[in-house]
């Protein structure tokens, strides 16, 4: 089955305006940002809408081209390494990132805003690599 165009564009338009969202959060400093409560609740919400974005790319392609159903968000990403889609290293971050939004929606008071700091500094990247890699499949 062909995957369908609309919904990589739209999710990868997600992530984009996420990022770049989060990288104007990316500029502040650590002491900074450990202060500013609406600041970290953007960063939060924004990192969310991007994971959740390329999730949702993820079990599409896992479903249409691989014709396989995760059985976790985490498991996805393996699922597309395994098949060559992405790069290990790149799954593997993408899996942390995914364990990391599940803290977000089930956990939320236990959110280590440390954590996401380092996350927004480190890992946005990963996620925009991940729009690129889908979007090639197109």
């Amino acid at each position: 089955m062909t995957l369908n165009q609309e919904l990589i564009r739209t999710r990868c338009q997600e992530i984009e305006e996420s990022l770049t969202r989060l990288e104007r959060i990316k500029i502040k400093r650590k002491e900074d940002f450990l202060k500013d409560q609406d600041m970290q609740d953007i960063a939060c919400y924004r990192l969310l809408v991007a994971i959740e974005a390329a999730l949702g790319l993820c079990y599409h392609i896992s479903a249409k081209r691989l014709k396989k159903v995760p059985e976790g968000y985490a498991e996805c990403f393996a699922i597309l390494a395994d098949a060559g889609i992405i790069q290990r290293e790149l799954s593997e971050s993408l899996q942390k990132m995914a364990r990391f939004r599940n803290l977000l929606v089930h956990m939320y008071w236990k959110v280590d805003y440390g954590t996401l700091y380092e996350l927004i500094q480190h890992n946005l990247k990963d996620l925009r690599d991940f729009s690129r890699v889908v979007t090639a499949l197109l």
